[in-house]
């Protein structure tokens, strides 16, 4: 199995030979999130979906992570096109943001065009000129490098997604997306295996596939074992229901609509982002209330209890969500009751865990009782487990094979998958962000590497936020901050008033008065032992900056942050 150096920096800017291609992955490798990859054929260049990724708690303040694009910026008159696997965050979260420096045509399918026009009007961004919405089998031709693109249907946990077959003059490429086999969906529309079947007999160069449960053995279970779970924790419910999955899962909402129409139950839905993807995929027909389902949220307070099913946001956890807001006592519409019954129907992405675990907490402590976790059957993945992998690999039988979606101990899982039914090793490429893979009829290769990384969102701010800022807020969050403020005379650098010390996350200064004053006898020893005349201020304040530091360490084994201020008096 091939592996990318990380020492390698060649970069690679001109355009590929021809008769080959090239796939850049700049995100969703070594990672779960922000999947953007670029395929460079001749003089066009196709993105690969455009996702985001959620902070971890090494980002405190951050609110998104999108893939850094400077390499697409550089070639942002190449771009053809960007074409959609599926419409969840990952895959097109970072679009707004990316399609303010790259015009180009966007092609996915109804309901994943319809979330991303949900997002784009919160950004009040047009849709690029050129745009469409795709149908599965059908080729579209992108740019003018003879690159054919073709969607087939797979399985996931959101409706319409699809993977990709791309023809190139290089060969056939296969990109699955996110995807798993089940053969009992819920809105009986299979994965089109006889497609991918049909792609293995043409002759696929290369697989690109997602790698996310490459370490789970067997099968994933179908998404209808859920709609049968649900179905027995509503029917023996004795108050009201509420069901906390992901927003975007439609399959799921729409199973718990038919299960509580089935007992006589009406529904209503609470949070921003349900509300409009139910409010979405209701207009694209992927959701339907029966008559009389449907509750508005100003009637819940007045329905029977047992009259009542609510689906909400929150199953990750997040403290502004509906579902932790009413676990917290919070809520302007809901107030959990003793005898209500919580669905968690989702997996804590990880990172998410204690937030989720502090939301099950709240609400057990309020009375209800919580229903969570695989083993209750109230959730089962979107992503196919090692025989699913095998299955794709023995349909597609690809020369070459590269892992993708998945942290760096999933891809090489799945390169062992791929090696097992009979890869050639050297035809794995086990690979990392920014890494440039080439690839022709007789040959395939790691050509170099890219600029890439990550892009922070704080607020307004995109990018404004780096690793100093990051690591300023780490040490702020750990050891507080000693602000110490002088007035030093301009002529002669004495000092002529304070030092005053201001302390904040670092001890409570009416119980340190001892320490406050030592502090501020080191700031006088360390002023006063610098030589007169015209001051330096840089000097000065690296000369108490240094002082406090050690001395505080000395005293408290914390390093706060000392922040000097000089006033020029």
């Amino acid at each position: 199995m091939a592996r990318a150096s990380k020492q390698l920096e060649v970069e690679v800017l001109d355009r590929p030979a021809k008769g080959t291609v090239r796939f850049v992955p700049l995100g969703g490798i070594g990672e779960i999130g922000k999947n953007l990859a670029v395929l460079w054929v001749d003089d066009d260049i196709i993105l690969i979906d455009s996702g985001l990724a959620f902070p971890d708690e090494e980002m405190p303040g951050v609110d998104l992570v999108l893939p850094d694009i400077q390499f697409v910026r550089e070639h942002a008159d190449r771009v053809a096109g960007i074409v959609l696997t599926h419409g969840h965050e990952d895959h097109i979260g970072s679009l707004p943001y990316v399609l303010r420096d790259i015009q180009a045509p966007v092609y996915g399918s109804t309901l994943t065009m319809g979330l991303l026009q949900l997002k784009l009007d919160e950004h009040r961004l047009p849709l690029p000129a050129g745009s469409e919405v795709v149908m599965p089998g059908q080729p579209y031709r992108i740019g003018k490098s003879q690159i054919t693109v073709e969607w087939y249907r797979v399985n996931h946990s959101i409706p319409d997604a699809m993977g990709l077959i791309i023809k190139t003059a290089a060969g056939m490429l296969v990109h699955t997306g996110d995807f798993k086999f089940d053969h009992t969906p819920v809105d009986a529309r299979v994965a089109e295996f006889d497609r991918l079947a049909r792609a293995g007999d043409e002759g696929v160069l290369v697989l690109f596939s997602d790698s996310t449960n490459a370490e789970r053995p067997g099968f994933t279970p179908s998404e209808r074992t859920v709609a049968q779970a649900l179905d027995r924790v509503i029917r023996e419910a004795p108050g009201r229901v509420l069901v906390s999955s992901f927003a975007s899962h439609v399959h799921r909402i729409a199973s718990t609509v038919e299960i509580a129409s089935r007992y006589g139950r009406r529904v209503a839905v609470v949070g921003r982002s349900m509300e409009n993807v139910v409010k979405k995929a209701q207009e694209l027909g992927h959701l339907t209330f029966p008559p009389g389902t449907f509750a508005e949220k100003e009637e819940i307070a007045k329905l029977p209890a047992n009259k009542l099913v609510i689906l909400t946001t929150g199953s990750q956890g997040e403290p502004m969500s509906a579902l932790s807001r009413m676990a917290a006592s919070d809520h302007r519409t809901v107030e959990i009751l003793a005898g209500d019954t919580v669905i968690i129907a989702a997996s804590p992405i990880p990172g998410n865990e204690k937030l989720v675990a502090r939301t099950i907490d709240n609400l057990y402590r309020l009375g209800a009782k919580v229903v969570y976790g695989i083993p209750m059957g109230v959730h089962v993945s979107g992503h196919g487990a090692q025989e699913e992998l095998k299955l794709m690999l023995n349909l597609v039988r690809p020369r070459y094979m590269v892992p993708v979606h998945g942290e760096y101990r999933h891809l090489v899982h799945h390169a062992e998958l791929a090696r097992a039914v009979g890869v050639e090793s050297d035809h794995i490429f086990i690979v990392e962000n920014g890494t440039v893979l080439e690839f022709s009829e007789r040959a395939g290769h790691v050509a170099g590497q890219v600029p890439w990384g990550k892009v922070l969102v704080d607020g307004v701010g995109v990018g404004d936020v780096g690793h100093i800022v990051l690591r300023d807020r780490r040490q702020l969050s750990q050891d507080g901050v000693l602000i110490v403020v002088m007035g030093i005379d301009s002529q002669t650098g004495e000092l002529v008033s304070g030092p005053d010390v201001v302390s904040r996350g670092f001890v409570y200064v009416r119980e340190s008065e001892r320490l406050m004053e030592e502090a501020r006898q080191r700031v006088r020893e360390v002023v006063g032992g610098l030589s007169r005349g015209r001051p330096d201020w840089g000097t000065i304040k690296t000369a108490v900056r240094d002082a406090l530091g050690k001395m505080l360490f000395e005293r408290t084994r914390r390093r706060p942050m000392v922040l000097p201020i000089v006033m020029e008096l």
